[in-house]
């Protein structure tokens, strides 16, 4: 018969409490159980010592029987001291799925080429720079003339509005 040590959940709706228990592997969760040995508050305050509560007697005699504990029973096993619990390392926990990754790629490549065209335009113009400049001048010029003739003559017809206003009035 394989013995675990494990949570029980008890407690209503949304307010879970858990007894630290031993019971036969293949028996339910909430089901029977062997021994509680303790018990435990996710609602209490970390530093709360009601929190967790373990009867290290029982628990001692229960490691020593060959009772495996589950996760998180073993990290109160090991706060108190009865239990090492080795650390666990997940190097890829934080690494983005292939998805996310391939999206990345695309985003690098859309930059490169966005980097490229940027260098292939500004060298182009600086080439051929000197001659579109003076082409750009002579025609600058034409439209600023028209655009001084257009000007006053939209003042001379600005000016005769108000003063046909007046004499219709």
């Amino acid at each position: 018969m394989a013995v675990v040590m494990r949570l029980s959940r008890g407690g209503s709706k949304k307010r879970p409490y858990y007894r630290i228990v031993v019971a036969d592997k293949r028996s339910p969760r909430d089901g029977k159980y062997l021994e509680q040995i303790g018990m435990y508050n996710p609602l209490l305050a970390k530093d709360d010592e009601g929190r967790v509560k373990v009867d290290t007697d029982r628990a001692k005699y229960w490691l020593g029987v060959g009772a495996q504990p589950s996760d998180r029973v073993a990290r109160f096993l090991d706060a108190e001291g009865l239990y090492e619990r080795a650390a666990r390392n997940n190097p890829k926990k934080a690494e983005p799925g292939e998805k996310a990754k391939e999206r990345e790629e695309e985003r690098k490549e859309k930059a490169a080429a966005a980097e490229e065209a940027a260098k292939e335009a500004a060298a182009a113009p600086a080439e051929e720079a000197p001659a579109e400049e003076a082409v750009e001048t002579e025609a600058e010029a034409v439209p600023a003339e028209e655009a001084k003739e257009e000007a006053s003559a939209a003042e001379e017809t600005q000016e005769e509005t108000p003063a046909e206003e007046k004499a219709e009035g």
